[in-house]
């Protein structure tokens, strides 16, 4: 009876001890993992080796698992078989799976998913060493089971789900409200276009570089933008930006006969269709502030800022020379009128 009992007792655990790392390893997701392998800890990174390659420790319990299951409960069926008699052998069966049941396989797998991270880490060492002694017979697993597993592997996470975790974040306060406003505003960039940001072009101030200082003086004086469009004959003939301080500064030094076109700096054409998250990326590489913004027939539509990206992270920034705030409703308000005063409202669109 003693034997009986032992052996029942180490099937039990063996196969407890099996269901309960391989839940453990398939919960602790493999962005926690790899936090916890820059820690350089050994256990951190043996557990980061093991959820790189995850099918073959799996394996290797599962091989394990089923001989404790099935081995475990041959044996236990011959030594019940002597001990209790045939009469006693099918309601101690009986009691045998309810036991492998609940304690090998319910209550274990339970607290491998709630203690996931302990347990992976404690097991994550022996676990590779199994595996390096079960190769041969992982191999041959992997090569049967490879036709019913390939293609595109799932990526580990996504857009929405980084959202998701960040409201859930908040909701617990782990996450401030502006920083939860700012992961979100993050993940419009590539949503938005430079057609939804820029200034458009009916409301777009010029100096044409054909002008001498002192003819655009009061022009100068009176825009409220540090960089301004310079053109030749029309707004569609943009020869590049002027940086008003230093107009100011040639007006002030007695230069107010020297052309706009002297002060030039080359700008960036871009297209409407640009995101904003490559064109924060343009904008960072060439060192600019300012962008010409054409559309598909290389017309001027308008021109977008540094300042109009960076609104949509951090919301509108206003400043104290600002009289107008949104440049694109008066767009919109100043092409109703010039279709009102032409009759043809054919195509347009109120907001």
């Amino acid at each position: 009876m003693v034997s009986l009992l032992l052996l029942t007792l180490i099937v039990i655990c063996g196969s407890a001890l099996c269901s309960c790392s391989e839940t453990a390893l398939l919960s602790v997701p493999l962005t926690r993992v790899r936090q916890l392998a820059q820690s350089n800890r050994r256990a951190a990174l043996a557990l980061l080796k093991v959820r790189e390659k995850v099918s073959r420790p799996v394996a290797t319990l599962v091989i394990f698992n089923n001989l404790f299951n099935i081995l475990g409960s041959i044996a236990i069926g011959r030594v019940a078989a002597s001990v209790l008699g045939n009469a006693m052998l099918g309601i101690f069966s009986g009691f045998l799976t309810f036991l492998i049941i609940i304690f090998g396989e319910i209550l274990p797998k339970t607290l491998g998913e709630r203690y996931a991270e302990q347990i992976s880490l404690l097991l994550a060492q022996p676990l590779i060493g199994l595996t390096f002694l079960f190769t041969p017979l992982v191999l041959v697993l992997e090569k049967v089971t490879d036709p019913f597993v390939q293609g595109q592997r799932r990526p580990i996470t996504n857009e929405l789900e980084i959202q998701l975790l960040a409201r859930l974040g908040h909701q617990e306060g782990v996450i401030e409200e502006d920083e939860l406003e700012m992961i979100q505003q993050v993940f419009r960039l590539n949503d938005v276009m430079a057609s939804d940001l820029m200034t458009p072009r009916v409301t777009v101030t010029y100096l044409h570089g054909s002008y001498t200082l002192s003819e655009v003086k009061d022009d100068i004086i009176a825009s409220p933008h540090s960089r301004l469009i310079v053109i030749g004959e029309s707004p569609d003939d943009v020869l590049g930006i002027a940086l008003k301080y230093e107009l100011l500064t040639a007006l002030v030094q007695a230069q107010g006969e020297s052309k706009v076109a002297d002060f030039l700096f080359p700008a960036r054409f871009i297209p409407e269709s640009l995101r904003a998250d490559k064109l924060l990326k343009a904008f960072q590489a060439g060192r600019e502030h300012l962008a010409v913004v054409v559309d598909e027939y290389g017309v001027m539509a308008g021109v977008v800022s540094l300042e109009d990206v960076l609104e949509v992270l951090i919301g509108e920034i206003v400043d104290e020379t600002d009289l107008t705030i949104d440049l694109q409703q008066i767009a919109r308000h100043r092409r109703i009128q010039m279709l009102s005063q032409s009759g043809d409202y054919s195509g347009m669109q109120v907001d």
